[in-house]
């Protein structure tokens, strides 16, 4: 019964983020499919320039599940992840214009070098050097190398450890000490990104890099931090259009359990 309960409570949560579609008004950024224009687009591909006006454009974008700022981050990190710097210009202004500071973009990408590989985050770096530098972004503007860290929830961090230790410790003692320092005890505890949306950042580089068997460890933590449900299940809407639908597909699963897990018990 409780199973019958829980699988009918998710489908009205997946329900309500198929549903929240409506138009945000003339106040919502207008976001282009890509940065090439549509004219390059159409010179190829009229269809895709099609697909891209009505369903990103004049749709995904337009969604409420998630604001334009968290598209964004979505999108960015999405882009980093899977090394697409000529899509990455573009996306990064509109970060920025949907309220995305350069701060919060520098640890972005501070962040998913850990998630996504240095060579990416090199490439971002490229990129984002050259938009800073039309914006006037200085580097006094940016986060600091070693500033005060957030308070450390010691319990959640005893058991992680403990969990790494038990499954990589025989294997890796290096990857456990880097997982500790500098990746949980320095990294997530930076307090340039908000908790929540530092969680955002790396679920959604999992979903673009296929890595399922990672999302519901940081899916919880990132609902512990604040995402909802609907939000989350947005997520993989974001990502089939970036990613791709075999991720987004390969990441709805995951996701669907993790909420199914956090939904409120039977009395």
């Amino acid at each position: 019964m409780k199973k019958v309960i829980a699988a009918a409570a998710m489908s009205l949560v997946l329900a309500d983020v198929t549903n929240a579609n409506e138009k945000r008004g003339e106040a919502m950024l207008k976001t282009e499919p890509s940065g090439l224009s549509e004219a390059d687009i159409l010179s190829v591909s009229p269809a895709l320039a099609r697909f891209g006006r009505e369903a990103i454009t004049e749709d995904l974008w337009q969604r409420n599940a998630l604001s334009p700022r968290d598209r964004s981050m979505i999108t960015v990190a999405i882009l980093i992840a899977r090394n697409h710097p000529t899509e990455l210009k573009y996306y990064l202004e509109v970060a920025l214009d949907s309220g995305v500071t350069a701060a919060e973009v520098s640890e972005m990408i501070t962040h998913l070098a850990f998630y996504s590989g240095w060579p990416n985050a090199m490439s971002a770096i490229s990129v984002t050097k050259t938009v800073f530098q039309e914006r006037g972004v200085k580097v006094e503007d940016l986060p600091d190398a070693s500033p005060e860290l957030l308070p450390l929830n010691q319990q959640a961090e005893n058991q992680r450890s403990e969990t790494v230790e038990k499954n990589v410790g025989p294997l890796s003692p290096g990857l456990v000490k880097f997982t500790a320092t500098p990746l949980f005890l320095d990294l997530w505890q930076r307090p340039a990104l908000k908790p929540r949306d530092r969680s955002l950042v790396t679920v959604s580089a999992l979903i673009a890099s296929g890595q399922s068997a990672q999302i519901s460890y940081h899916l919880h933590r990132a609902m512990d931090n604040g995402l909802t449900a609907a939000e989350a299940g947005e997520i993989i809407t974001q990502a089939a259009f970036y990613a791709g639908w075999p991720n987004a597909f390969s990441a709805a699963p995951v996701v669907g359990e993790v909420l199914r897990t956090r939904l409120p018990k039977e009395d």
